[in-house]
Order: C-alpha cells, then structure tokens, then sequence
C-alpha cells in the first residue's frame, strides 16, 4: 500500500495528513474473517482515524467493511477512533448493488460518518469528507491533553539517525580493514 502526504488547514491550524493505502484486504473464503498483511496491522496500530471505501457497484466491496472494523477493534478494543465509511462510484447509479440505506445503516452500526461520493465526478465530496473526519480526529487528539493517545503502551519507533548509521559502518569498515593489515 502506499503512503499519501499532504498539508493543509483546518481551523486556522496546519494538519498534516498521512494517508496509508490498505489494498489486499480480503474476506477468506465464505466467512466472515479477513485476510491482511502485517503491514496493514502496522498501519491500523498506528492510526488516529480510519476511511473504509466501498463501491456501490461491488457488493463484495461492502461486505468486506464489517470484519475488517471488528479486526481493527481486535487492535484497538477500547478506542473511540473516528471512522468515515465512503461509498465510491456514486455516479454509477444504473450498476449500483449496495443502497443507499445499506451504507447509512453500517455506518451508524460502526459508529461513524457516512459519505456516497464520485471520485470521478465530484472529487469535493471526497475532500470534503476527508475534512470532515480531520476535524473529527483534531478533536480527540486535542481531548487526550498531550496524555498517551488511546493508551498506548508502545512507544513509536524513532526513524534512525543516519549520520550516525554512516559514522557506525565508516568504524566497522575501518577497524575491519585495520585488523585485517595487522595480521
């Protein structure tokens, strides 16, 4: 998947926006479990707000949105983390094999905002629902007070120092050749 990055701001204050694409997402077989990559685990643990995107012309599409929310609730039990469910391809009415009212159900099941856009058509919808779920995710991050979001008993990794990496294996290659004079 990949890692989108974008700037901008909301309520006079700049956001900055990581996106995390989540593809190969499947349910396994007829159950209803899914199957994902650690990588997406990685991602899931890490993120303030999620956007599950279905199309309404794929049932299976929709169908897959309910475990992959128990899965992320498998990882984050106790969290309230604002989630937007997007209906994609909402100018393909003729082809459409999800409601309308499928999508707003779900989503007061799982809790979080509804959205049909066209990303084709109308990509303000898309940008307005994304700004809508970084209001939503600005204001729990600003509730938690600087305390440990949702509790987290892990610390991020820090990114490595580079110059230090490099200073490192100068000295290994140093003191390797060095040694290999001496004998």
């Amino acid at each position: 998947g990949a890692l989108y990055s974008r700037k901008f701001t909301i309520d006079g204050e700049q956001i900055s926006l990581q996106v995390q694409d989540t593809p190969f997402v499947s349910l396994e077989d007829d159950t209803d479990s899914i199957c994902c990559q650690e990588q997406i685990n990685r991602s899931i643990y890490w993120a303030d707000g999620f956007v599950f995107v279905y199309s309404i012309t794929d049932y299976e599409s929709y169908r897959v949105i309910r475990p992959l929310h128990q899965h992320i609730r498998k990882i984050h039990p106790n969290a309230n983390i604002p989630l937007l469910l997007m209906a994609n391809k909402g100018d393909l009415l003729r082809a459409r094999q999800v409601s309308s009212k499928e999508g707003l159900q779900l989503a007061g099941e799982l809790g979080g905002i509804y959205y049909e856009v066209s990303a084709r058509e109308n990509c303000e919808g898309v940008h307005e629902a994304f700004q809508q779920l970084c209001q939503e995710v600005s204001r729990m991050i600003g509730s938690c007070n600087g305390e440990k979001r949702r509790g987290l008993h892990l610390v991020r990794p820090k990114s490595p120092n580079m110059q230090d990496l490099k200073r490192r294996l100068k000295q290994a290659l140093t003191s390797k050749g060095k040694s290999a004079t001496t004998l």
